[in-house]
């Protein structure tokens, strides 16, 4: 991921903490490696759980990592749709805000 899409309170974090920061990096290799999905369909589902978890930040970052992996907009967009019925209408046009932002610059 490009750097200059990383929050500046973010890099100075792991720059405080680059142990921990590099265990936490870890566990999420582990994680991308422990199963079938490939690169596109994690960043997928990774955009999925942050958008329940309702983190912007984590919505755009996913946003970005699941186009270099190859996802298309619409597969994205399909993604924000879904929230809809889980989550309800206002948390799903919250995502749809966060994720456009990303896809209105690509």
């Amino acid at each position: 991921m490009s750097a200059e899409h990383l929050p500046e309170i973010y890099t100075r974090f792991r720059e405080t903490f680059p142990g921990l920061v590099e265990a936490v990096d870890g566990l999420g290799a582990a994680s991308d490696s422990a199963g079938p999905l490939d690169e596109k369909q994690r960043r997928l589902a990774k955009l999925a759980i942050a958008i329940g978890a309702q983190a912007p930040g984590s919505v755009r970052s996913n946003v970005r990592r699941a186009l270099a992996a190859g996802a298309s907009a619409e597969e994205i967009l399909h993604v924000v749709t879904l929230a809809v019925a889980t989550m309800g209408l206002p948390a799903a046009v919250a995502a749809y805000g966060w994720v456009t932002e990303v896809l209105d610059r690509s």
